[in-house]
């Protein structure tokens, strides 16, 4: 992957969220400043490849966000081929999303219009959800999120 020396939002991220009991973090940095591997590297490490159901939910505020997160995640989990990442988001055929979320899928990305879609068809299930992220949170709020 490359890395060699962690960005300061990874410095301050990965200890905390590596710990025997993470607490709930906020982490603020710029674009381009490892984001992804701060929160998504732990994750990927808590995530229980034994147990098939969605353990965690990244909700992000655009479909490319998304898309660029799952990309991201895949890579870093790419030696474990049974941990799966799956991204849904809104302009994409509904019916191969679901499809895709019928398969064994630990880490799902994304955006907040279709989650709330999927979660009124009754086409995700989130009841063994443990980890949740809340990508860019900021941005989703100034999008007009903040009532769904």
């Amino acid at each position: 992957m490359g890395f060699t020396t962690p960005t300061p939002i990874q410095e301050q991220a990965i200890p905390i969220l590596v710990s025997e009991e993470p607490k709930d973090f906020i982490g603020l940095a710029q674009t381009g400043t490892g984001k992804t591997a701060a929160f998504g590297l732990p994750l990927i490490e808590r995530i229980d490849i034994d147990n098939p159901a969605t353990q965690a939910l990244i909700l992000a505020p655009t479909r490319e966000l998304g898309q660029q997160t799952a990309l991201q995640l895949k890579t870093f989990a790419a030696n474990n081929k049974r941990l799966n990442v799956e991204v849904v988001y809104g302009g994409a055929a509904i019916s191969n999303q679901i499809r895709a979320l019928k398969k064994p899928t630990q880490i799902v990305v994304a955006t907040p219009g279709r989650l709330l879609d999927l979660i009124k068809r009754k086409a995700i299930k989130l009841d063994q959800v443990h980890y949740v992220v809340l990508d860019e949170a900021d941005e989703m709020l100034n999008m007009g999120f903040k009532e769904d």
